[in-house]
């Protein structure tokens, strides 16, 4: 690799953890700059989802505060994002390369939706909640106890480590639909959720690329995991230092800017 070529994976790093932070879809910064100097696909989505891992942890770890009192929820959810990251890399690793490429927009297009209508989609639930008397412990709310909550965040565990772009923007708008809290502390818990899930799917393409189960020519370069981690953490620490500023109505127009980029991206 290149000096120049080194230069570029790192700023690519910088700009992936940045995104990440604040909204999610870093992975359409790194994975392409990766394919454009010619690492083959597989050894770029598998290097990539590594080295993202300790900028998705520099991003939570920005949002340390809006954490605080989150350690229950955190541990029920984690479990959730941990099987379906799992689940989301093996799916990589045995369907064909373009079977979520249709469905991939769709999702994306559908967590945008969710967050621009969070806040009344938010008050509807709520309400239903409470004509059914459904109480509270004081830490968690009745809605978060709605029974598709995990679902849907096994879910996009699932898509997260099985691609993996935009799953933020898919994570932000279950979660703020699903609980009753404000939208920065919601963030930090999507923040730690994404890192768990890039750190178990980039466990099992290590484990897999070990073992030669995808042939020779799929392995993980770690020059690139190194960079890419290296400016990512930077950029991890950067956006959680932006995005705990924004306001929840500019957090979400961010999240809904991201987002319609990432679909134009994997549509043209």
């Amino acid at each position: 690799m290149t000096p120049l070529e080194i230069v570029a994976v790192l700023l690519a790093g910088v700009g992936a953890g940045t995104i990440n932070a604040v909204v999610g879809s870093g992975t359409l910064i790194t994975f392409p700059t990766l394919l454009a100097l010619g690492v083959p696909p597989v050894t770029a989505n598998m290097s990539n989802s590594l080295g993202l891992v300790p900028g998705s942890i520099a991003g939570a770890f920005g949002y340390r505060r809006e954490l605080v009192g989150q350690r229950e929820r955190l541990l029920r959810l984690l479990a959730f994002s941990t099987v379906g990251g799992v689940a989301g890399a093996v799916l990589l690793l045995v369907l064909p390369p373009g079977a979520f490429e249709a469905v991939v927009p769709v999702l994306i297009l559908l967590g945008i939706g969710l967050v621009v209508l969070q806040p009344r989609l938010s008050r509807a639930v709520a309400a239903r909640a409470e004509r059914r008397g459904e109480a509270t412990d004081g830490r968690t709310s009745a809605v978060e106890r709605s029974w598709w909550v995990p679902i849907a965040v096994f879910a996009t565990g699932v898509y997260g480590g099985y691609f993996g772009a935009a799953q933020g923007v898919l994570l932000m708008g279950v979660l703020g639909i699903g609980i009753a809290d404000a939208l920065q502390r919601l963030n930090g818990v999507k923040n730690v959720l994404v890192a768990v899930v890039n750190a178990v799917a980039g466990l099992v393409f290590v484990v897999v690329a070990e073992l030669g189960l995808l042939g020779a020519e799929a392995k993980v370069d770690w020059l690139i995991v190194l960079l890419i981690a290296i400016g990512s953490v930077c950029g991890g620490l950067l956006g959680a230092a932006v995005g705990r500023k924004l306001p929840p109505v500019a957090l979400r127009a961010a999240i809904v800017v991201v987002g319609l980029v990432a679909v134009v991206v994997l549509v043209s």
